[in-house]
């Protein structure tokens, strides 16, 4: 009989030197959604999950509110038509975090593979390393972990935080004031109940997906790896990394459309005006990159070593150089009759040169302006539009041109 590790071994196709690894394709959600015909090995049919799983949350809403006379006028100060909030949440936010699933499974599946091929694992260590592969399918399959997530959803997102942090404080179409309180209507209830609790299982379970990922990288960080201080992507080889966080742009853009949301409920119904909010806004930037660029960060010593080892040997074999350069070409060490014109002495200084200045360059950090400009731009993009309820369109647009241009 095989053992779990073998099982699990065989399953995660670990004995070829591809390793394939998904940090959705897993967890008792994504088998239930293949047993329904909503997903695939792939992934795939993600189109049909965006519909199904969005109309879930909202459709009811949006009939049960009809029913009870609560879409659009009535005694409610905010009805279900204009509560932007509920709209953004279900309808642009839910979709992102679908859709975010595929784009993270195909940008991110061969990363592992590239440790390997790019040998930055030693030989004596791909034990431990094919070990933190099958440990992190492991959790990413976890049963327990979902069933906890989904206790932390009802028992925390929707008693705790939605009805004392997030719910608005007016009459609404999902609750009204009472003496005892304030009372959910029958929408309220589908929308505290099931909608609400599957948004925020949804979100929740990309938190423990990043865990699953800065633990495996952390696993990874412990194993002494094979960087390169020379690499051109001044990372030691480990420039792929870098490239990962790009796949987690869409659900950068999610979070930001949920902050844009419950923005907008506060300035459209509660008087508040978007200034009020810098503090909330800040939080959500530094949140998100803590949470994509954070687990990058263990390689960090790492890399630093590397650069420090690097600036010593280089510089020790530059300074070789540059002696018997300086004794052969300046003190008279050249050959009688030997050409200075043309001499492949001067290429190899300057290419000795550059080398040392890849390795002077390198960086302790994977993480790039760049990187970092794509990310506070994909959070803020849906929080912008809430700038046009300071200003017109056009004195927006005249500011925006003026610090482009």
């Amino acid at each position: 009989m095989k053992s779990d590790t073998s099982i699990s071994c065989d399953a995660l196709d670990l004995c070829n030197d591809q390793p394939d690894f998904s940090l959705v394709l897993g967890g008792p959600l994504f088998q239930l959604l293949r047993r329904v015909h909503l997903a695939d090995d792939a992934l795939m049919m993600v189109r049909q999950r965006i519909v199904v799983i969005s109309l879930l949350a909202w459709l009811p809403l949006l009939l049960l509110s009809v029913l009870q006379g609560q879409i659009l006028g009535g005694s409610e100060s905010v009805p279900f038509l204009l509560d932007v909030d509920v709209h953004v949440r279900f309808l642009l936010a839910m979709p992102l975090l679908i859709l975010a699933e595929l784009v993270v499974h195909r940008r991110m599946r061969s990363v592992v593979g590239l440790f390997l091929e790019r040998n930055l694992i030693p030989e004596s260590a791909k034990t431990s390393f094919d070990a933190a592969i099958v440990s992190a399918m492991r959790l990413r399959n976890s049963v327990l972990a979902e069933v906890l997530l989904i206790i932390l959803v009802y028992g925390v997102g929707v008693l705790i935080i939605w009805r004392h942090y997030t719910a608005l404080d007016a009459a609404t179409w999902y609750a009204t004031a009472s003496a005892d309180g304030s009372r959910l209507s029958f929408a309220g209830m589908w929308y505290g109940y099931v909608s609400l609790p599957i948004f925020q299982f949804l979100l929740v379970r990309w938190y423990f997906r990043l865990f699953v990922w800065m633990r495996f990288l952390w696993q990874v960080s412990r194993i002494e790896l094979r960087l390169v201080p020379l690499h051109p992507d001044r990372l030691g080889g480990l420039g792929f990394l870098s490239n990962t966080v790009y796949a987690f742009a869409l659900l950068a853009t999610a979070h930001g459309a949920l902050l844009a949301g419950q923005i907008a409920n506060r300035i459209f119904f509660l008087g508040a005006s978007l200034p009020q909010f810098k503090a909330e806004i800040a939080v959500m930037l530094i949140f998100m990159l803590c949470l994509v660029l954070g687990p990058l960060l263990v390689f960090a010593p790492q890399l630093a070593q590397a650069k420090r080892l690097g600036l010593r040997e280089y510089g020790t074999l530059a300074e070789r150089y540059v002696r018997e350069f300086d004794a052969k070409w300046q003190r008279g060490g050249a050959p009688a009759g030997e050409p200075f014109v043309g001499s492949g002495d001067i290429q190899s200084l300057a290419d000795l040169g550059n080398s040392y200045e890849v390795v002077r360059t390198m960086r302790s950090l994977p993480v790039t302006k760049e990187i970092l400009l794509q990310l506070i731009v994909a959070t803020l993009a849906p929080i912008v539009p809430l700038a046009l309820t300071m200003m017109s369109l056009e004195d927006l647009l005249k500011k925006l041109f003026g610090v482009l241009f």
